[in-house]
């Protein structure tokens, strides 16, 4: 679970440190990342399904009583994989609400 949060970070991370990049270099080249947009949405999605196979394996285990965590322990990844779903249907909501705008200007 952690190297997923970590890959989480690190691509927030990168995001940052392009998009505070110098505006001189950024209007040379204007895709400067090496991912496409698609690829790091997939990616994305992995994130939040490894994220909600974790929580529910943790929260099955607990219920059997095979795991050691602790009751806070599966309620923290269960809040973790709540809040990347919801953080999903905003990033959804927001593409086909500007979809939804695009379509309506008219040519």
């Amino acid at each position: 679970m952690t190297i997923v949060n970590n890959s989480l970070f690190n691509q927030m991370q990168s995001m940052t440190v392009e998009a505070m990049g110098s505006p001189k270099s950024s209007t040379n080249n204007v895709n400067q990342s090496s991912n496409s947009f698609g690829d790091l949405l997939a990616n994305a999605l992995e994130s939040v399904t490894d994220l909600q196979k974790v929580a529910g394996k943790n929260t099955s285990d607990f219920i059997r009583g095979e795991s050691q965590l602790t009751l806070a322990e599966v309620m923290i990844s269960r809040s973790k994989a709540g809040i990347a779903s919801e953080a999903t249907l905003q990033v959804r909501n927001k593409a086909l609400e500007g979809y939804k705008e695009i379509m309506s200007m008219p040519v």
